[in-house]
């Protein structure tokens, strides 16, 4: 890397990393008034112990996007763990009049014991696909709906725009630096989601404990400006961290600070960074230059408010590395996955399942327990995502089974979480692409989504089924 790093020994799934106040909080408040009022509901007529399934998935991809990301999935895992109303959380409902008593009596003993399906973190989704399959009690599974959402919603948005700047940065390494630019503890959910979709490093010290992600910096603007001049404070940088380190060299004037830096630092300068102005006329100028003073080796990183247009226009200009903060972390101009989290299947009075969805215009749903299988061709490409209910398709080599087990009766299965495997899977699951997915042009899914039933050949897409 072109910046000092660090890499920690400790890296968790996150079971320490409670929203806004640390510690092994509960998560089981981070939810919606209603969840909990329809909950009374349900226990008051009986129902909310009928067993019931629920899918979280995309009626459509944001606009122009190709492919979406999986990714939250760990995260996600963390949280059903802590889902847990203890006193102080049944104290603060019950001061609020939220809920009548027999209710904080269930929630007093809610435990998830259910199991949970989905596509594994790093999977690519396309619209109609099942992202997560919740199935338990009415009360258990309805009441994990906003957690679901409001962690994937997030971090799938994350990691869409983080895979097409990884993607259009190619063999150079990214790194993720938006901390500053959204709330503190969304930035180091958007460091992993990151990180998931080929991101080599974050400036985030929380994602580095918590996750076990490399982490990376070095020094702002304002190191500079606290020094009578440049000189001094590029020498006072160099022996606390080393000729290796890296140099900001736009406080000022760049063609001097560059030639500060080499001075001081030596041909044995790790880099020198690029904050504001033309980019790729100042990476072409400072590459001359660090070359005619000898300092061959030593790298340019950008940064200053990159996305994967801005990275893909740098391509040809001689750039080590990129920084990426604000488009990262509000999803490049797509902040939310667009994701819905809805019952498609429960009990009758007899307890047989069966299938429900809504109907409403322009919201409908698909009823009933999905399986999804994305289909390939001869050569291993993507050419469909099969969604489909009932009996799989037979005789059939080419389908790849897309919905892996999370949660078996309450407990996580193990490996679930893991990032460095939700990494390695994002990498495949991209070279699984037709090429076009990896186009920056504004388009639509790169696959249809088809949906089968036991009596209906996979021909309709979810526009068509809306």
């Amino acid at each position: 890397m072109t910046t000092s790093t660090t890499t920690t020994t400790r890296a968790t799934t996150g079971a320490d990393l409670a929203p806004e106040r640390g510690g092994s909080a509960s998560t089981a408040l981070l939810t919606d008034h209603y969840e909990l009022t329809m909950v009374q509901a349900a226990l008051r007529s009986g129902a909310a112990h009928r067993r019931s399934v629920f899918e979280m998935f995309a009626r459509r991809l944001p606009e122009g996007r190709r492919y979406g990301v999986v990714a939250g999935t760990g995260r996600f895992l963390s949280a059903l763990t802590r889902f847990r109303f203890g006193p102080a959380e049944i104290e603060a409902l019950a001061a609020r009049d939220v809920v009548d008593d027999a209710t904080l009596d269930y929630l007093r003993e809610y435990r998830f014991s259910g199991d949970v399906w989905g596509y594994p973190e790093g999977e690519t989704f396309f619209p109609g696909s099942p992202l997560l399959i919740v199935e338990g009690t009415f009360a258990e599974a309805v009441i994990l709906e906003t957690l679901a959402l409001s962690i994937y919603n997030h971090d799938c948005a994350v990691a869409a725009a983080a895979s097409r700047m990884a993607r259009a940065a190619g063999d150079r390494p990214c790194i993720e630096m938006g901390s500053r630019r959204t709330h503190e503890w969304a930035a180091v959910g958007a460091a992993r989601a990151a990180y998931v979709c080929g991101f080599g490093t974050t400036s985030n010290l929380e994602a580095g404990r918590t996750f076990g992600i490399p982490t990376a910096g070095t020094s702002a603007h304002s190191f500079t400006l606290l020094h009578d001049d440049e000189e001094t404070a590029f020498r006072t940088q160099v022996d606390a961290l080393g000729p290796g380190t890296t140099l900001l060299v736009d406080t000022y004037d760049v063609r001097t600070a560059v030639d500060l830096a080499v001075r001081i630092a030596g041909p044995e300068l790790g880099a020198v960074r690029l904050d504001s102005g033309d980019l790729v006329a100042q990476a072409h100028e400072v590459r001359a230059q660090l070359d005619g003073l000898g300092a061959g080796n030593t790298r340019i990183v950008v940064t200053s408010d990159l996305d994967e247009y801005a990275i893909a226009a740098l391509a040809a200009a001689p750039v080590d590395a990129y920084g990426v903060g604000t488009s990262l972390v509000t999803g490049s101009g797509h902040p939310t996955a667009g994701l819905v989290y809805k019952l498609v299947s429960r009990a009758d009075d007899s307890g047989t399942l069966v299938d429900v969805a809504k109907k409403s215009k322009d919201k409908a749903s698909v009823g009933g327990r999905k399986y999804a299988l994305r289909r390939l061709d001869e050569h291993g490409v993507a050419t469909a995502e099969l969604v489909g209910i009932g009996e799989r398709p037979v005789g059939d080599d080419n389908d790849r089974e897309l919905l892996v087990p999370l949660v078996r009766g309450g407990e996580v299965v193990e490996g679930a979480d893991d990032v460095a495997a939700a990494r390695d899977r994002h990498r495949a699951a991209l070279e699984e692409l037709p090429v076009k997915a990896h186009r920056l042009s504004k388009g639509e899914p790169v696959i249809p989504t088809l949906y089968v039933d036991d009596e209906h050949p996979p021909a309709t897409t979810p526009e068509e089924t809306r």
